[in-house]
Order: structure tokens, then sequence, then C-alpha cells
């Protein structure tokens, strides 16, 4: 039997799993937490401590049919205006709730695209968050670029604020993809952005790309991929394209019966990977390849990596804050989500209150479920001492717990005394493998294919 059929069979080609960016998956999270909560998770942080910030943008001046993330279209710049107002009041906000001495070790916009915000828009933003919360040493500013949505201007103004990498969307260079996506930029449009961005000093570029849009061929994947290459980006996320139309309604304009089949996905992201392989960047986790000298692939070798909302990461700050409409924070005490609706958040936070709707509280088993996932995730290889000394489980208890797993999913799932491993070439089932230790289930939520 080849490895694609003992894959059929356990059922990868059918699966729907989370992507374990978080654990518990946004989906469980409960009104359980609150303001309050999220105010006395503000307040525990120890002083000094470093801290990330995530900072979300909503709006975009044209939405993307491909795209699911919560976004909304404006022309004008009054609507982004009075949003930045808000995100202004928010930091302050937050800033009377901090501890004292605190430092940013990470600060991302994301979106939306942060990009579309005027150059004057950007340095007032900048400065009100580096005011509340100033950058730690060495510390990380990243901002995504949609290459379409950027000039000099713009540019000059995220130099000068000090960002130090740069998140470019790429999706697909074919034409006809990009028509069918909704998703114009050609790439020249893309080359001249990360011209411009390295030209002024900005040496961190990240890029992503999609597998499984409509038409795709592993030829057009190949095309694209090596665009992408000429490009040289320091770190590639390939992500798999989620066509959840039922969720984002947007996603209706892609015809279905463009799109490509599981098979047809899995040999999609092979092709790719071997291409990034061969270019000499290191496979990290199940879809981002970095250069080795990058912080991913470092982090990844000394089994430092880890998984966020962002996807993966080199940052240990044990906080995560998000400000914004939808943005979701981390604690070492659970997660908390701010008002999904931009009017709703506005609404909060001009009241003075932040918004937190909705959250999760860690307790029982959670935190030790989380590490074993995101373990997974990131090495393909959970360690019985680590869970037995950071989590109390014991050696008995871990193989209990794992012998289902590994006797399930055979011979992409291995069992020793020590640990449970995925080998290469079960590296595909790693999300299906993880969400066997999920105790919450994956019922409540339509969540995007396993490949």
């Amino acid at each position: 039997m080849n490895t694609e059929s003992q894959l059929t069979r356990l059922g990868l080609f059918d699966a729907r799993v989370p992507r374990y960016t978080s654990y518990p998956t946004a989906p469980h999270f409960s009104d359980a937490v609150g303001p309050a909560q999220f105010s006395d998770w503000i307040g525990a942080i120890a002083p000094g401590a470093r801290i990330s910030l995530y900072l979300h943008v909503p709006f975009c001046r044209r939405l993307c049919w491909f795209c699911a993330c919560r976004t909304q279209g404006t022309r004008a710049d009054e609507p982004v205006r009075a949003y930045v107002e808000v995100l202004r009041a928010e930091i302050a906000l937050l800033r009377a709730h901090l501890p004292e001495g605190v430092r940013l070790s990470r600060l991302h916009w994301g979106g939306g695209t942060p990009t579309l915000m005027p150059a004057a828009m950007m340095t007032d933003l900048a400065g009100a968050i580096f005011e509340a919360v100033p950058l730690g040493e060495g510390a990380e500013f990243s901002v995504e670029i949609d290459p379409n949505e950027i000039d000099d201007a713009r540019l000059d103004a995220l130099a000068a604020a000090g960002m130090t990498r740069a998140s470019v969307g790429v999706q697909d260079f074919e034409p006809e993809i990009q028509a069918i996506i909704g998703r114009d930029q050609s790439y020249e449009v893309t080359q001249a952005a990360i011209e411009g961005i390295r030209a002024r000093g900005i040496a961190s570029l990240n890029a992503d790309i999609l597998y499984g849009l409509p038409n795709q061929s592993p030829a057009r994947m190949a095309a694209s991929v090596q665009k992408l290459l000429s490009l040289s980006p320091d770190r590639v996320a390939l992500y798999g394209y989620a066509h959840v139309p039922w969720m984002a309604r947007r996603q209706q304009m892609i015809p279905s019966d463009t799109l490509p089949t599981p098979e047809e996905r899995l040999r999609l992201y092979d092709t790719a990977r071997r291409l990034f392989a061969w270019d000499g960047y290191d496979e990290i986790g199940i879809d981002h390849f970095a250069r080795p000298g990058d912080g991913l692939a470092r982090a990844a070798r000394a089994g430092a990596l880890r998984r966020n909302f962002q996807g993966y990461t080199d940052d240990t700050a044990p906080v995560l804050v998000g400000i914004g409409a939808s943005a979701i924070s981390y604690f070492p005490q659970g997660y908390a989500q701010n008002a999904p609706s931009t009017a709703a958040h506005v609404k909060a936070i001009r009241q003075g209150g932040f918004s937190t709707m909705r959250g999760h509280a860690f307790a029982g088993e959670d935190l030790m479920r989380r590490r074993l996932i995101e373990a997974l995730m990131c090495d393909f290889r959970v360690e019985a001492a680590e869970l037995e000394a950071d989590y109390g489980l014991s050696r008995r208890a871990f193989h209990n717990l794992c012998a289902p797993v590994a006797e399930a999913f055979a011979p992409f799932a291995t069992l020793s005394p020590d640990a449970l491993a995925i080998p290469p070439e079960g590296r595909p089932l790693t999300r299906m493998i993880a969400a066997a230790f999920d105790a919450y289930g994956n019922a409540k939520a339509g969540h995007s294919a396993a490949v």
C-alpha cells in the first residue's frame, strides 16, 4: 500500500480539523470571560515583563473573495480615522491597567489592510503604542503589507516608526487565478513593494502563498513559487486555502467546481514544499519555510518554536494582548476575545471599558493538552519528560493517553517510552493527530480541510 493509499485509509482527504493556533479553539470560547477577567489578567502581568501586542485593522479598500478574515470594505479614510481614534483610546485604557515597566517583545499590525492608513495616521498610532508600552531590547515590529496599498510615504512612515519585519501577501501570481479569487496583484507590483521595503533597510521579509486555489495545477503552483523565490523572502507561509462559504459569504463568489480535490491539494502542497527545500529553506512545522539564518528556523532547531494566532513564531513572551475589533489575547490564565463587530467594539471602548465578549479560562488538563498539541504542531514530537516535569503527567498516564492515538494512526505516529513522534511521511496527518488529543471535540465548528 503506497503512502497516499494509507493516508486515504486514515481519512486525511475527508477530514476537517482545526489549525490549532489555540487550544481550546475559538469556537469553544464562551461569554464566561468578559471585561472584568481581561482587566484582572492584564493587572496580573509581572512588573517589568515583556509582552506581545497584536493590533487589528479590519478595513480593506477591496474585499478579496478568498479571504475569511473579519474585514469590511471602505473607499474613504474617515471610517479608518474614526477607528484609529478608538484604537488610541483602547491603548490608553490598556496603559492604565498595565503594571509598571512592561515592554514589548513583539508588535504586529494585521488585518484587514493596515497599510491603507495614511502615513501620518501610522506615525501617530505607532507613537501612541510606544508611549504606552515601549519596545524592549531586540523587539520586533512587523506589519502586514498589501503591495496594492502601499507607497513611498507610507513605507517611510513605517520605517521611521521602527518596523523590522514586513509580511507581504502573494496568494498566487497566475492572473486567471487572481481573477477568480478577486485578488489582482501582479508580480511587478509585488516586486516593487518588496524593493521599496528593502531599500529602507527592512531586512526581514515574510510572504504568504496559498495552495488549493481554483484552477491551480502543479505546473501553475511551481510557476508561482519560482516567482516568489526570485524575491528571496526570509520566511514563507504556505497556507491551504480554506473554502468555508457558510462562514465567509464572499467565498460564494468562487465556483466550487474549480477547486482542486483533497488529493490534488496534497500534490500542490508537495510541489511547493519541494521547491522551497531545493532552494535551501528549512521546513518549519506543517506550513512554514524559512532561511536557515532566520529566527524562525533557529527556534525550530532549538526546540523553541511556538504557535499562536499568527501561526508559527519564535516569540516566547507569556502574554499576547489583542487590540482592536475581534482581536484575541492570550494569558497564562486563558484567552480573551474582543467584540468581533467593529461597531460593538467601538461602542465599548467609547464607554470607557474593554470590549471583551468571550474567551476561555484554563482549567483541568487544558494547559497540558495545549502544550502537547503545540509540541506536535511545532516539533512533530512530544516528550514524556516535559509533560511530567511541567504538568505532573506520569509516564504511565502519558502512555495511556498516547497509545490509542499511536495505534489509530500507525505507522504515521510512533510511541516509545520517551515520546510520541510523527515521522516525515506522516506529517500531512499532523492536525488530525493533534485533534485526537482535543478534549473539546470538533463538532461545534466547520473547520478547514485537513490538507
